[in-house]
């Protein structure tokens, strides 16, 4: 298997020679050494893969849960988000959710799909999604070439050793002009190369997101799975209420207690694009299309 160091190298973006010892631990795991590729700016773990199997009974959901507490909210949120902002890519397509976990966003634009489907290794997921009515495959292999308009994938490249064949997977799986939405945290995250906090590294850095891209290595990772016309803009999950938790208090949760108060849509938005400005905010998405 292709190691995602080999991936990046391929790609340009990372090399023993701009390779710098970035933490010498994640949060779950001593010894686990996270890498920065010095020019480019990439962040990633080099020689670990947690298997398959961690995936498909969802240990590691719990053991999250255990450090980042209760994600209710936050899923709750990011499917509404989603649902509104790929509004045009997903209402009369037929759609595919790769790495769909429970289902949130398929549940909240099923009815305003031409059919979706979700790829899921949790096997609790998968049964229950298949017996509400929404198909769930463990495999791309299940879906046909070219019979999808739209492909998303929300917070799941990370976590993937070799994502290649799996991008070119969901390009085979796409019609012609067919569109791919992609969610990946993101390097310049303005509480790492900005503020640069110590509490919010050790927590963030976590074994299973084995890297944090930056708008090139994406953007380069897009094209060399097939995809064209590649749009990337930041996205900021977390609103001002969090970091000022994490500035004040050294731990997350800001936007789920009093301060959410100051979270205003005006807020919000004024302070994502602020961030946009100087390339930190903590997600990216790209938008990308299968040629024609």
């Amino acid at each position: 298997m292709t190691s995602i160091f080999e991936t990046l190298f391929a790609l340009g973006v990372a090399s023993k020679e701009h390779q710098e010892i970035y933490a010498d631990r994640t949060r779950d795991r001593e010894g686990v050494k996270v890498f920065r590729d010095s020019q480019s700016g990439v962040i990633y773990i080099d020689g670990f893969y947690g298997g398959n199997d961690v995936y498909e009974d969802g240990g590691y959901r719990e053991a999250n849960l255990k450090v980042s507490g209760s994600r209710d909210f936050e899923t709750t949120r990011d499917a509404a988000r989603r649902s509104k902002t790929y509004q045009a890519f997903v209402s009369g397509k037929h759609i595919v959710d790769f790495g769909c976990g429970d289902g949130a966003f398929l549940q909240s634009v099923r009815y305003d799909t031409a059919s979706c489907c979700g790829i899921e290794l949790q096997r609790d997921y998968v049964a229950a999604l298949n017996d509400d009515g929404i198909a769930c495959h463990t495999e791309l292999s299940a879906v046909a070439d070219g019979s999808l308009d739209t492909a998303v994938s929300f917070h799941v490249l990370e976590h993937l050793p070799d994502p290649l064949p799996i991008l070119r997977d969901i390009h085979r799986v796409l019609k012609p002009g067919g569109t791919v939405v992609v969610e990946v945290p993101h390097a310049n995250d303005f509480l790492l190369s900005q503020v640069h906090s110590d509490a919010f590294k050790s927590f963030t850095l976590w074994s299973q997101h084995l890297v944090l891209h930056t708008r090139d290595s994406l953007n380069r990772l897009l094209q060399a799975a097939g995809f064209e016309g590649v749009v990337i803009e930041g996205v900021q999950r977390y609103p001002l209420s969090n970091h000022m938790t994490w500035l004040a208090s050294q731990k997350p949760g800001g936007h789920k207690s009093a301060l959410s108060a100051l979270d205003t849509p005006e807020l919000t938005g004024a302070y994502e694009a602020a961030l946009n400005r100087i390339d930190a905010t903590d997600t990216l998405v790209a938008i990308a299309r299968n040629p024609v």
